[in-house]
């Protein structure tokens, strides 16, 4: 694979894209933002946080797209995939693999629109936060950070290998035949921390010091394994943590024993600021929709109650619509 691309150049792109030009390869940052693209263009890439570094890359908005590619990394928001798709299909070619880095459930509609066999997945096991045109801050210790990669039907081909190479330029990557077991569990991670944290307008951290906001992280994460459990779905272990049976609780001494491995586990994410907050701070909409929202919808499918999901929907459009604010004060609409 020669022709490589970013397709949505935000915090974990900005990263990512850094990682791959240092290692030599040639690739396109294509992002919307003019301002940011710019900045890499004049700049580079920099990253700084948990790794300090600075690459020149070859950074484009759509419209500045040529030719086909052979790998695109696919990371634009979902909120706006049918723009981004529309924008990537004269670029993609019979043997261009699409690899959807996003958050959520992404693969359904990626294979939707470019077909399944072109279309693999990447969860990301790090965290990033935007600072400014060409900045973003790595939140994730580098020996705690990972990605899984798999394709939708399970099956392990030449290709997979190829980005594996890739990917690894970054930090190490675990193949996996079950990419939709391991969606759902990067699903619980986003729903829990990020929704809440959304919600609520504030660091991971902060949601973890405060008892009740931490009482609706598990009943957020219990509703999510109840639901994918009811859909046929076994959440596949995330480096080594296996969400479906750590984080189910039927009791309060199994809830006190989830407790403890939820803050294990989430224990080097404390700084992380959400992207949906980010992207409430920056007055957009979210991917609230394509995270807790999914619970939600797989909820009503195989009638699985989801209240405390609902709810944090329920907050986040309201901020998204001007009704609520962004901040901690939130917590007393959720009843725990």
């Amino acid at each position: 694979m020669e022709r490589l691309a970013i397709m949505g150049v935000g915090s974990l792109g900005t990263i990512l894209g850094a990682h791959i030009a240092q290692s030599g390869r040639k690739i396109d940052l294509i992002d919307v933002n003019r301002e940011h693209v710019d900045a890499l263009k004049k700049n580079g890439a920099r990253v700084i946080g948990q790794k300090e570094m600075l690459v020149p890359v070859n950074a484009m908005t759509p419209d500045e797209m040529e030719g086909i590619y052979d790998l695109v990394f696919y990371m634009t928001k979902q909120t706006y995939n049918e723009a981004a798709f529309a924008q990537l299909k004269p670029h993609v070619g019979e043997k261009t693999i699409i690899c959807t880095l996003q958050n959520g459930l992404p693969e359904i509609a990626v294979a939707e629109a470019f077909g399944e066999n072109r279309t693999m997945g990447a969860p990301v096991g790090w965290g990033a936060t935007w600072v400014e045109p060409g900045v973003s801050r790595l939140t994730t210790e580098v020996q705690d950070m990972f990605f899984t990669l798999g394709t939708v039907n399970g099956e392990i081909t030449p290709e997979v290998y190829e980005i594996k190479e890739i990917l690894e330029c970054m930090c190490p990557v675990e193949i996996s035949t079950n990419l939709m077991g391991l969606r759902w569990g990067k699903l619980l991670m986003n729903a829990t921390f990020s929704g809440v944290s959304t919600a609520l307008g504030c660091k991971f951290g902060d949601v973890m010091e405060n008892d009740k906001s931490f009482r609706v992280i598990q009943v957020v994460g219990k509703e999510c394994i109840d639901v994918s459990r009811a859909a046929g779905i076994r959440m596949e272990p995330s480096h080594g943590f296996d969400f479906d049976q750590r984080l189910d609780y039927w009791d309060e001494p199994s809830r006190l024993e989830a407790e403890k491995a939820y803050r294990f586990f989430w224990r080097p994410h404390l700084e992380l600021v959400a992207s949906m907050l980010q992207d409430l701070q920056k007055g957009r909409k979210c991917e609230i929709d394509a995270i807790n929202g999914v619970v939600c919808e797989t909820g009503r499918k195989f009638n699985v109650p989801t209240p405390m999901n609902d709810k944090v929907v329920e907050i986040v459009k309201k901020i998204e619509n001007g009704e609520l604010k962004y901040e901690f004060s939130n917590l007393d609409l959720f009843e725990v």
